[in-house]
């Protein structure tokens, strides 16, 4: 069974710093795209951030400078280094898996984690 799960969500000031991890298994992931969208209340889910087997990525353009996604093939980890938190950025984040960047700018997923919340207060 695929599990994408998530952890290090919870509460930062503005101008704080989270660290987001995703632990997959189920399934080698080492040829997908890993990343992270979020879905703030109100709103549609958005693409984070993304990044392929090779090390390519994606950013949104409100979380570049700011956000880093990083991963790690022999372990099946995908992370998201936060720092500079604003309070738009408070939503739940979902772990994903697909196939390439360009699904990843679809939000053509194969797979998602159940999310964990990130709330920035001001």
């Amino acid at each position: 069974q695929v599990q994408l799960v998530e952890s290090g969500g919870g509460l930062a000031q503005a101008g704080g710093s989270l660290r987001l991890s995703c632990a997959a298994s189920g399934r080698t992931f080492s040829s997908y795209v890993m990343g992270w969208f979020r879905q703030a209340p109100g709103k549609e889910r958005e693409l984070v951030a993304g990044i392929s087997w090779n090390g390519g990525t994606v950013y949104a353009d409100s979380v570049k400078g700011r956000f880093t996604i990083s991963r790690d093939n022999a372990k099946n980890t995908v992370s998201l280094q936060m720092n500079s938190l604003k309070p738009e950025d408070t939503a739940v984040y979902y772990c994903a898996a697909g196939r390439s960047l360009q699904d990843f700018l679809s939000s053509n997923v194969d797979y998602w984690g159940k999310g964990t919340l990130v709330t920035v207060s001001s």
